[in-house]
């Protein structure tokens, strides 16, 4: 059943990405930024079997804002892109120290969820420390990396091999970061490297699989059909 889930994961944050985009153009893939990085922090504390190997959730959701930052590529410049990956960086800053501060408060006698949220968030210094370093490091590689290959391959019929080289290489540099800060000395050798295998090449299938969503941003960019405010 969890291979089912996953799939309608991938295609409900597919959708909602695209509905972002359709409402409010650039300005709903800033709003996906922020959501992306937050959900999966919080996601990646569950480990889930998928396809038979240990792999911890939140790749799904994580993965995505790849596929909005190289739609602000494609569509806005790499500034744009590089704006988003600031918004997403404070925002997961910001939600990391909020919610430290909010597991000092001492819990009244009728509460029933300090100890929930001090078992997910009390693991998040760490978790949002190694996300930050990989996130920056790996969505930096991402805008370098797509604007590279649209200078050397530009056409929307080399769209998909901006795409996707861009973002596989830097899903690599992202979770082989990610895995060692977050859970080094947590898990046993065998099960970090399984965790890295397996986080890998579900993040490598979300990136080919937003090929098809890259080329309908695009089509909907060049009828004219969405909005462009600026923030």
């Amino acid at each position: 059943m969890n291979e089912l889930f996953w799939m309608v994961m991938l295609a409900l944050n597919f959708v909602m990405i695209l509905i972002a985009f359709r409402l409010w153009g650039k300005l709903g893939l800033y709003i996906w930024i922020p959501i992306s990085v937050i959900v999966a922090n919080i996601q990646v504390t569950k480990n889930v079997m998928l396809f038979g190997l240990d792999a911890t959730l939140g790749n799904i959701v994580y993965a995505t804002g790849f596929l909005a930052t190289d739609i602000l590529s494609e569509l806005y410049g790499k500034k744009e892109s590089a704006k988003a990956v600031a918004i997403g960086f404070f925002s997961l800053l910001s939600m990391t120290i909020i919610m430290q501060v909010a597991l000092l408060f001492e819990p009244a006698a009728s509460d029933i969820a300090h100890s929930s949220l001090s078992l997910v968030f009390g693991l998040m210094p760490r978790i949002a420390f190694g996300s930050l370093v990989a996130y920056v490091i790996s969505n930096l590689h991402d805008i370098w990396a797509f604007d590279y290959w649209k200078r050397k391959r530009p056409g929307n019929r080399t769209l998909w091999l901006r795409n996707n080289l861009s973002t596989i290489v830097s899903q690599l540099i992202d979770t082989l970061v990610f895995t060692f800060i977050a859970f080094w000395g947590v898990y046993p050798t065998e099960v970090l490297t399984g965790i890295v295998i397996s986080t890998y090449l579900l993040k490598w299938v979300v990136a080919v699989m937003d090929t098809p969503f890259m080329y309908l941003a695009r089509f909907w960019y060049d009828k004219d059909k969405i909005p462009t405010p600026s923030i």
